[in-house]
């Protein structure tokens, strides 16, 4: 039977135990032949025959026990010599740990991310019963609270559906006021969850009410850094503006709901007077199926409901509908294309990483061929040589494995430092799967790395093997080792090249004009509550009185407040139409809606026009609009005067036209300008930036401007203080995430690839001498001998480079959505990777190739 048979029918127990059965039966059937040759009838040789080869069941078990225990000792001693060997070879057996770990160590740091992120489910009990309901009309995707009720109240595949809206408080228990994050439930919020509080217990039904008491749910984080874990905290009250409000719960650790920097759980009641009516949308919602219900079944369920509420309320609800989508896709849909590009990528890492080790094994068994040929010859199979070379890959991979699992858990921290708001990545590390996924990559590293090698370290012959013990006058071709190297350039070529598309995307990005100016910008927040919208006149007043403080600060040119960010993607896209109305004609009037301050545009340095600025000024309704609106739906220059207003929006009064602006990118830098409206409002929702304009570095006047607010509102908390430029590179992290780390997969794959072309043809130096000494005795040149051996690795380069190119013109359609301004099959790119890795592979071509030449002829033949 051929080894590998023999190796494979001990990996499957139930053939083995098969086997045995089969050939104890062979002996009790040929003993009941010889007693029944001796005259006894065949149920008599049968029945003697089983009584003296005594208990049936016990002989194979005591049989198979032997069989084992040999296997087990067999086991042993090739794990001992593997061990020996590898210890006599220190610089080889480092060298392979340390590429394997390399390569091991990535893959299970990008799984651990994608484990955390993709594959495990959300923290919380059945959490793919979870979804999030939105209204499908255009004007708002947030739902109202009776709307919710309704929903809550009248649907039957849900278990309950709650809500949320957060805004930022200052807590004003201690010296100076506290930004605190806020979430505002609405009832079964965290019956949908599924969550309890750890301590205390959760909101009442006379909170859940308008009118009722004031509760808090505090997180765990707060809980440890303002009482210090102490159970008595529930009972305490904080000040939150002008209300003391008293703790009835702190919330688990791992409850980061509906984001990582909330603080506070309060209960927003729906039945209170503000709330009753159906255009007042501001809750995010969220429900949980029952058990059983698919989403296609909820929406179906939900779709009707909405259609009996449009038939009640056609003024508000006809022509709504809902959609719903799993909790988690919603939450982790946005990079999971990223994370599997870098799983993508590290998996040909770890491949290049096995074919490199598998190059460094072929020549290490050729030249173990000695060492081979005496265990053939003093009867060794060829399966126990085969199982020996093998269990030294594997001791290999174990340490390799072991080794990585420690770089897997440092550099898991490189998610939270390259991408902080990745979803989830408070999630990412080390546990149970990841050890099982480490141990199946040392497994499968073990036959990607050593097969080959076992196979054709074992294949010659006795008479063979010791005919080429010594050292050959002319050495055979060593394909094999060439066919490696190929592939490890043409994966290493694939890799690079996805980074360097990455890498132009990045460079087109950083050279894209935005139409406004974010160096010497400084963003803020300063806290505030939805309560105090309803008070326009007093938030305009508030507004402007911080503005003109800002103003007044030495060093500052200019500051305005947006609702967003310029360059940071956040897309707002409404409906909006003519008060003088236009033709059916015609097509709708679409655009992206910001809010500003007439101030925000000379801040931004956004340039304008024609036409004037609209005024602050709470008696006339203005708005601006960028050229690409004017162009698009009025003609140009001759938009100046017209009237908007929202359709099914009643909270945004008609405004008019004052001026055209220049097109920004408001929506994103990766995009191109779309048609903008701009409304003039001077009023500070909660969650808007405050932007100042320096005439210095932004960071000299972080105090001063802190100082300024503190001043003039002694009661509000100033917090995300930080210069624009890098609130708009935060935006693109995950794009800077992808790019650094492929472009490490990639230089490193190069490295392991010129590192696998150099040792292959240093062991050809090495088994080539006294061909290169007969030659350079016989006149060779010895510019001859350096040419030839770079001619022979450049071969090799040259194909797998080809066969690279081929790749990653594949891979680069699939990159293409992560691109912008760069071809998937840029020419100068796919030049310069192919001109980096041919140069870098001459340069470790050339070493050994002048080694080989500078051989002296004489002592080498003498050598011989």
């Amino acid at each position: 039977m051929a080894w590998y048979r023999q190796i494979w029918n001990v990996l499957r127990p139930g053939r083995t135990q098969r086997n045995l059965e089969r050939e104890l039966s062979f002996h009790v059937r040929e003993r009941a032949d010889e007693l029944q040759a001796a005259g006894m009838s065949e149920d008599e040789a049968v029945r003697d025959a089983r009584r003296l080869f005594g208990n049936y069941t016990s002989q194979v078990e005591r049989t198979r026990e032997m069989d084992i225990n040999g296997w087990l000792d067999s086991a042993l001693r090739n794990l001992r010599l593997a061990v020996r060997a590898l210890v006599k070879t220190p610089a080889f057996t480092t060298v392979v740990i340390l590429t394997l770990a390399l390569g091991i160590g990535a893959n299970s740091a990008v799984f651990s991310a994608i484990n955390a992120v993709l594959l495990r489910p959300l923290p919380f009990p059945e959490g793919d019963q979870l979804v999030k309901l939105t209204q499908t009309r255009k004007q708002s995707p947030f739902v109202a609270p009776v709307r919710l009720e309704d929903w809550n109240r009248l649907s039957s595949t849900f278990q309950a559906i709650s809500g949320w809206y957060a805004e930022d408080e200052s807590e004003l228990s201690g010296e100076l006021p506290e930004k605190l994050s806020r979430a505002l439930v609405a009832p079964r919020f965290l019956q949908v969850l599924g969550v309890a509080p750890i301590i205390g217990r959760d909101f009442s039904s006379r909170e859940e009410h308008f009118g009722g008491p004031e509760a808090v749910l505090i997180s765990h984080r707060l809980w440890l850094r303002r009482f210090g874990g102490n159970p008595n905290a529930v009972g305490q009250t904080l000040r939150i503006g002008r209300s003391s409000v008293p703790i009835i719960g702190v919330m688990p650790a791992s409850f980061l709901f509906p984001g990582r920097d909330v603080d506070l759980w309060s209960v927003s009641p729906p039945d209170a007077p503000y709330a009753q009516s159906r255009e007042s949308t501001w809750y995010t919602v969220i429900g949980r199926m029952k058990l059983g219900v698919t989403v296609e079944q909820a929406r179906a369920n939900l779709a009707t409901v909405q259609s009996n509420l449009g038939n009640q309320f056609p003024k508000t609800d006809a022509g709504m509908g809902v959609s719903i989508e799993p909790l988690k896709e919603i939450t982790v849909g946005g990079v999971r294309q990223s994370l599997w590009l870098l799983f993508g990528s590290v998996t040909l890492l770890l491949l290049i990483a096995c074919t490199n080790i598998a190059t460094l094994l072929l020549s290490r068994a050729a030249g173990r061929q000695h060492e081979i040929s005496v265990r053939f010859s003093l009867g060794a199979s060829r399966a126990s040589v085969a199982t020996q070379l093998l269990t030294e890959v594997l001791v290999l991979s174990l340490a390799g494995a072991a080794l990585g699992l420690v770089m897997a858990a440092g550099a898991s921290r490189v998610f939270p430092v390259l991408a902080r708001d990745l979803p989830r990545i408070e999630e990412i590390g080390l546990d149970g799967r990841i050890l099982w996924y480490t141990l199946a990559c040392a497994i499968a590293a073990t036959f990607l790395c050593g097969l080959l090698p076992a196979i054709r370290g074992t294949r010659r012959s006795l008479a063979g093997s010791l005919a080429t013990a010594s050292r050959a006058l002319v050495s055979g071709r060593n394909t094999m080792q060439f066919v490696l190297v190929g592939v490890q350039v043409a994966l290493a070529v694939t890799l690079l090249a996805g980074a360097g598309l990455l890498v132009r995307s990045l460079q087109e990005l950083g050279r894209v004009s935005p139409g406004f100016e974010a160096e010497h910008v400084l963003a803020l927040h300063i806290s505030s509550n939805w309560g105090e919208t309803s008070d326009f006149k007093a938030s305009h007043q508030r507004v402007t009185r911080i503005l003109d403080g800002l103003n007044s600060i030495p060093g500052v040119a200019g500051s305005a407040t947006s609702v967003t960010i310029p360059g940071v993607p956040v897309n707002y896209q409404i409906e909006v139409n003519t008060a003088e109305g236009r033709a059916p004609s015609e097509p709708k009037m679409l655009a992206e809606s910001r809010a500003v301050n007439p101030s925000y545009f000379a801040t931004m340095r956004i340039p304008l026009l024609t036409g004037d600025l609209c005024r602050d000024d709470q008696s006339t309704a203005g708005m601006m609009v960028n050229r690409s609106f004017a162009d698009a739906y009025l003609g140009g220059s001759s938009a100046i005067g017209h009237r908007l207003f929202q359709p099914g929006n009643s909270f945004v009064v008609p405004s008019e036209i004052r001026g055209i602006v220049g097109d920004a990118r408001e929506n994103g830098l990766d995009r191109a300008p779309v048609p903008t409206v701009y409304w003039c409002f001077g009023g500070n929702q909660p969650g808007s930036y405050f932007l100042v304009r320096t005439k210095v570095a932004p960071a000299a006047l972080v105090e001063t401007v802190r100082r300024k607010i503190h001043e003039l509102e002694p009661l509000r908390s100033v917090y995300d203080v930080i210069p624009l430029s890098g609130l708009i590179s935060d935006a693109y992290a995950e794009n800077r995430l992808r790019t650094i780390l492929l472009a490490f997969f990639a230089t490193t794959a190069v490295l392991l690839a010129c590192i696998g072309l150099y040792g292959t043809l240093r062991y050809m130096v090495s088994i080539r001498q006294r061909e290169v000494g007969l030659r350079l005795a016989l006149g060779a040149m010895r510019a001859q001998i350096v040419r030839q051996f770079v001619q022979q690795g450049l071969r090799a380069v040259l194909c797998g480079c080809l066969a690279g190119l081929a790749m990653a013109e594949a891979a680069g359609r699939l990159m293409s959505g992560m691109l912008f301004g760069v071809s998937p099959s840029d020419v100068l790119t796919l030049a310069g990777v192919t001109g980096i890795v041919v140069a870098v592979s001459v340069l470790a071509s050339l070493l050994p190739a002048i080694r080989a030449s500078r051989l002296e002829p004489m002592q080498v033949l003498r050598e011989g």
